[in-house]
């Protein structure tokens, strides 16, 4: 079994020097015209000092029109290159690795937000009494998923012109790849929806458009539920059909993750009853998808010692991904590698309305990342709730932005999209 200290070369030819990833976050750090800054910048240069073989950015979107935050980042046609070229040269000019996770949100938009909310099918997000953030979708037309793999191909291209070694298609957490593979999502009739190999169309037509879209040796990854965890979706079984579908596409490397907007998964909650290990949340049932994947599979979820990481590896994993623990230490690849058992704990919510304590959770670990970025001492944190407080003020902000951004992007001449304004259900 691999060491984490091992070298990893992907089949694209990009060489990793140990299998230890950082994995994607929502940092929510864009600038004017939903750009990386130098807030940005900075974080990853950190962590591209802090040992970790690869690097996955948090989600970019491939469609201005659709935004999960109006925090998020964009990269489409006219997009001014030159500040993600900085931010890939935070992390090439120290040795590092480095993909641009792309995404579409599909529905997970909220429904204060201007722009798209564009599904497989009209169904909307159900989060209890949260349901009304979010905008109803549209069912989308055929001239809609053409337009969306384009965009995906489009980013992809641009990608590689700005310097990334790869990209990661998200279709995980119940974002609009997810929302395709998923039946309690995808209710179609045509070619689109059905059975799964119709389901996954979608994302494997994203896969071939993206991979005809850049150069040889640029890694193409995709992020992957192991499941749902709601009752009667996409399942480890399902998973295990898509993975081979993927390296028959071209793919070099699949994260395995899990959960929605409708299941935090990723915060150790489920929506169909089932209970998840504390580290390493999804590696029970990645090990049945493991054994049968003909290529390198990383496994993300909450890994937050040297131990569990090594476990991972010993079960078949290809790569560790760590994605908290490397907010609260960024260096912790490197201590990890030198035979540190360093042990990080991060803060946590207590509050027993669970998707209230996992909004609140990831405020802190987003205002800690904003601090990194911003070169601020991160010895004392806020409460989550505290922590909670700032980000939505900074949303509002953010939200009056990019309103004025997406107006512009609209009166410029960009396709005319059939707006969510008003969330109404």
């Amino acid at each position: 079994m691999p060491g984490i200290g091992d070298r990893l070369v992907l089949p694209s030819g990009l060489s990793l020097p140990n299998r230890l990833v950082k994995a994607a976050m929502e940092e929510n750090l864009a600038v004017a015209g939903q750009l990386p800054g130098e807030r940005l910048v900075e974080l990853y240069r950190r962590w591209a000092l802090g040992g970790a073989g690869l690097l996955i950015t948090g989600h970019v979107m491939v469609d201005g029109r659709a935004l999960a935050d109006p925090s998020d980042i964009v990269l489409q046609e006219g997009t001014p290159l030159e500040p993600f070229r900085r931010w890939a040269r935070a992390v090439r000019d120290h040795n590092g690795r480095v993909l641009m996770q792309i995404n579409h949100p599909g529905r997970v938009v909220n429904s204060d937000m201007p722009g798209l909310a564009l599904s497989a099918s009209d169904v909307a997000v159900d989060a209890g009494r949260y349901s009304r953030m979010f905008a109803r979708p549209r069912a989308m037309t055929e001239a809609d998923i053409r337009d969306v793999v384009a965009r995906f191909a489009g980013t992809a291209a641009l990608a590689a012109d700005a310097g990334f070694h790869g990209v990661e298609i998200h279709a995980a957490h119940g974002y609009l790849l997810a929302q395709f593979l998923s039946p309690l999502t995808n209710r179609r009739t045509d070619r689109w929806g059905g059975d799964l190999g119709d389901r996954a169309r979608l994302l494997i037509d994203v896969v071939h458009a993206v991979r005809a879209a850049v150069p040889g040796g640029f890694a193409v990854a995709v992020k992957l539920n192991t499941a749902d965890f709601q009752r009667g979706g996409f399942d480890e079984g399902d998973a295990v059909q898509v993975v081979d579908r993927l390296a028959a596409a071209g793919c070099d490397l699949v994260e395995l993750s899990g959960g929605s907007v409708e299941s935090l998964a990723t915060h150790g909650h489920t929506a169909d009853g089932r209970t998840l290990a504390r580290e390493a949340y999804f590696l029970d049932l990645a090990a049945g998808i493991i054994r049968t994947a003909p290529l390198p599979v990383m496994v993300t979820g909450g890994v937050l010692r040297a131990p569990v990481a090594r476990r991972v590896l010993d079960q078949g994993g290809s790569l560790v991904g760590m994605a908290t623990a490397l907010a609260y230490a960024p260096d912790l690849p490197h201590r990890w590698l030198r035979g540190e058992e360093a042990v990080v704990t991060p803060v946590r919510s207590r509050w027993t309305d669970k998707a209230l304590a996992a909004t609140a959770t990831q405020a802190a670990v987003r205002d800690r990342l904003a601090r990194l970025g911003g070169g601020c001492g991160t010895h004392r944190d806020p409460s989550p709730a505290a922590a909670l407080v700032r980000e939505r003020l900074h949303r509002r902000r953010a939200l009056r932005r990019y309103r004025r951004w997406y107006s512009r992007q609209v009166q410029g001449g960009a396709p005319a999209a059939q707006c969510v304004s008003d969330g109404s259900r």
